[in-house]
């Protein structure tokens, strides 16, 4: 009897071992479809720390769908799970992840973090949090230059901006800039619903806009399918931040890689079940930029795409 208890307390000991793998939570304001290859990159960074997910970790997906006021919900159970890194993927996320603990190491994607008050710098984080910064807001000026170099014929091009992102104004104020330099009109369209999104696009008619830049916001992106239909629809030139727009049919996009951003998230949070803290590991900045141009949709829309954007673009779909 006292051998066979002995076997249980045993086997419950490799029992107990066998579960205290450390885990990660993985917070995304999305939906996991669209973000699936996205995942892939992210456990491909953990593999390369050696961190396999069913081997040596496991790993606890929170999906907001869109609704960002599920985040603090979300993140709070993460937290009362006690997990051992949470991933907070896209601003909002991250802001949900700092407010609910100041213990977990957060390992976050955002825009600029040091603006969203994530971290005291980029070099030098600081408290619990690190990641990778996907320089949106910077990058917004030059999309409605290629836009204008594709639609040159456009007087009038709309700005679509969530106002409830904070990055928004520095949003508008690097776009107007640059619209005053391309000599065309800037409009600014405010979008927070699903109906508000087609609003704004019905107004696109009675202001003769050329031409539409799609503002960084993590809602635009969780809505990319009624944005890209409402663009075909009204036959409007867009321009998006990442190559999942123009992959889905949009005519143009450019923004970082976010193949090389999720794999560092992965490595980040591997660097961080390996030992290290997120003070010592500062906050990355992307190198790499993707120019991809959607042939099919021009044709679509009867434009002709300039040689100049076609030498240098990073992907052509046709």
């Amino acid at each position: 009897m006292l051998l066979l208890g002995g076997a249980m307390t045993a086997s419950g000991a490799v029992r107990a071992q066998k579960q205290a793998i450390p885990v990660i939570g993985f917070l995304h304001f999305a939906s996991p479809g669209p973000f699936a290859l996205y995942v892939v990159e992210f456990r491909q960074g953990l593999s390369e720390t050696g961190h396999v997910e069913g081997e040596n970790l496991g790993i606890e997906f929170r999906w907001a769908e869109g609704r960002y006021d599920r985040l603090p919900a979300l993140v709070a159970d993460l937290v009362d799970r006690k997990v051992d890194v949470i991933v907070a993927a896209g601003p909002p996320a991250a802001r949900a992840a700092k407010s609910a603990t100041s213990t977990i190491p957060i390992v976050f994607g955002s825009g600029d973090p040091v603006r969203e008050g994530l971290v005291e710098s980029l070099a030098r984080p600081g408290g619990n949090l690190t990641g990778v910064s996907v320089l949106t807001v910077e990058l917004m000026a030059k999309r409605l230059e290629l836009l204008s170099e594709l639609v040159p014929q456009a007087k009038v091009i709309a700005l679509l901006v969530n106002p409830n992102n904070p990055d928004t104004e520095p949003m508008i104020r690097d776009v107007q800039e640059a619209a005053r330099t391309k000599g065309v009109q800037l409009p600014i369209l405010n979008a927070a619903s699903e109906s508000e999104i087609d609003a704004a696009f019905a107004s696109l008619v009675q202001l003769q806009a050329g031409g539409l830049v799609v503002g960084t916001d993590p809602f635009f992106a969780s809505q990319h399918e009624q944005l890209l239909a409402l663009a075909a629809r009204h036959a409007i030139p867009a321009t998006y931040d990442f190559r999942d727009f123009a992959a889905a049919g949009g005519l143009i996009s450019y923004g970082t890689s976010l193949t090389g951003t999720y794999r560092q998230l992965g490595i980040y949070a591997g660097r961080i079940l390996s030992g290290a803290k997120p003070t010592e590991l500062p906050v990355q900045q992307p190198t790499t930029f993707e120019l991809v141009v959607n042939l099919k949709t021009a044709k679509a829309l009867g434009l002709t795409v300039p040689p100049s954007i076609l030498a240098r673009a990073d992907e052509v779909i046709e």
